[in-house]
């Protein structure tokens, strides 16, 4: 694309990063211009997160370069680049939680007073910072108190502070509802107005179109090209991402519920604003998806379910018999397996490879003598997940922190299948990956129902939601507000249900 040099706040050219086994970026390029909103698209393991960590100086490039304002730089780390105008609000949210607000914002650069740090300029100052953004926090209170949408504006209004010229924002909106979503758009086109260039990392399609005024794809580590967001559509998005036409969104299934396996009875959590006298029943077979808005109580429940959350009253009936779950290995003794909502904070275990994130919960199978772990069996069964799901990886000796989330998630499936569990609790299985992973994804959760396993998936994707289930049940306030079968489900009966509040 043609650009007016003076208007270009951001270069990169020919980037390339190479990793043992994996060449990361390949000559990849981006320029951002001043006063844009630049969305970087790409499927999980295409090389954004890696290019936006070379800008950031988290990564040391191998070759390439990095202009900003046409002057070329190259950051020593987070610090450096902040102090440079360059911000990035990452993800995964790393904050210190014990501290306040005020705290995690001025961190490293408390302002002083007589070599002391100065509380009362502190409060002031963000108080003045969060007026300019609209943002209704306490500077005071501790940062753990927050939801995940209040630390996410924090985050924000942090980046903001350091007067940053180009911000980026990776999967800002993942952890939103639809009006924190139009809170964030507000910050981000007032950004835009001051002249500052946002980068814009998001798998929502939607949200692209609506506020980027570029669009930069890129596909294995490679440039393929940028386009004015008004030029493109959703196909055109995804054709260009995963270099290939996607049909349709989720794979057709072939699964034929049958009769009732597992059921609960009038679950209470012994948290009063928590579920209370909730009933449900699961099907041999199913896809029952779990529907609601963020503070529906729908992750707790299933926290119950499989006893990482206290409950006072209820009763869990599998196949017949009572089941007794106090705690984890409860569930997992009996069939029950659960992936988790935060696949970083508890579900893998960054600093260890594949083979040993996918074999910890059915280590026991591979015990020989009671002493011995065969390490040969453990190594087929790693071989055979990573071939089955498609698992994108050097080898399964590959710490698991260095895959993409689409990779991790495949990872943390093979991890619960290890075990042969006859229900599966999914909570936001998809979440934060890309169009190509999900699918994939997709195919395995239809494969696992086919196959007659009992599958409960918690999603806050409207489409995801109703192309994947069975039945629908939804949940407001801590309550089961209804259940709606497959062919009946629209967004607007999903909706009016996950807003009747008691």
């Amino acid at each position: 694309m043609a650009n007016n040099e003076e208007n270009i706040l951001l270069e990169m050219s020919d980037i390339c990063k190479s990793f043992p086994g994996v060449k990361a970026l390949d000559n990849a390029c981006l320029t951002v211009k001043k006063g844009t909103v630049h969305a970087l698209m790409g499927e999980n393991g295409a090389g954004k997160s890696t290019l936006m960590k070379c800008l950031f100086g988290i990564y040391k490039k191998d070759s390439g370069s990095i202009k900003i304002e046409g002057e070329e730089v190259e950051f020593s780390g987070p610090k450096n680049a902040m102090e440079n105008g360059v911000a990035m609000v990452h993800q995964e949210l790393n904050q210190v939680l014990k501290r306040d607000v005020m705290d995690n914002i001025w961190l490293g650069r408390y302002p002083t007073k007589f070599g002391l740090i100065s509380q009362r300029k502190m409060y002031k100052d963000t108080i003045e910072l969060f007026k300019d953004l609209e943002i209704d926090v306490d500077p005071k209170v501790i940062m753990s108190t927050l939801s995940v949408a209040q630390r996410q504006m924090v985050e924000i209004a942090k980046a903001v502070s350091y007067n940053a010229k180009l911000l980026v924002l990776d999967e800002a909106t993942s952890s939103l509802t639809s009006v924190e979503v139009e809170h964030l758009f507000k910050i981000v086109n007032r950004l835009r107005a001051r002249g500052c260039g946002i980068i814009y990392i998001s798998h929502k399609m939607d949200e692209i179109l609506r506020i980027s005024d570029e669009v930069t794809i890129m596909r294995d580590g490679q440039y393929i090209g940028t386009w004015e967001a008004k030029e493109l559509t959703t196909d055109m998005i995804i054709s260009r991402m995963v270099g290939r036409e996607l049909t349709n969104l989720y794979p057709k299934r072939e699964n034929v519920p049958g009769e009732v396996v597992f059921s609960v009875e009038n679950f209470t959590s012994i948290n009063p604003k928590s579920f209370r006298n909730v009933s449900f029943e699961l099907r041999k077979g199913e896809i029952l998806g779990v529907g609601g808005l963020v503070g529906a109580q729908r992750t707790e429940l299933m926290e119950g379910i499989f006893g990482t959350r206290s409950h006072t009253t209820g009763k869990i009936t599998f196949h017949g018999k009572e089941l007794k779950i106090n705690r984890p290995k409860d569930a997992i003794d009996q069939g029950v397996a659960m992936l988790t909502e935060g696949r970083r904070q508890s579900g893998i275990m960054g600093v260890l490879s594949i083979a040993d994130n996918i074999s910890i919960a059915s280590l026991k199978k591979y015990v020989d003598g009671g002493i011995m772990l065969n390490s040969k069996k453990i190594e087929q069964l790693v071989q055979d997940n990573v071939q089955k799901m498609n698992i994108k990886t050097p080898s399964s000796k590959t710490l698991i922190q260095s895959l993409s989330g689409g990779n991790q998630q495949k990872v943390l499936i093979g991890r619960w299948l290890g075990n042969d569990p006859e229900v599966l609790i999914l909570d936001e299985p998809t979440r934060g990956i890309d169009v190509g992973a999900k699918y994939e994804i997709y195919c395995i959760i239809a494969e696992l129902a086919k196959q007659g396993k009992s599958i409960i998936m918690i999603s806050s994707e409207m489409g995801e939601l109703i192309g994947m289930s069975d039945r629908i049940m939804v949940m407001c306030d801590g309550k089961v507000t209804g259940f709606i079968d497959s062919q009946d489900a629209t967004q607007e009966s999903v909706m009016s249900l996950a807003t009747q509040f008691s």
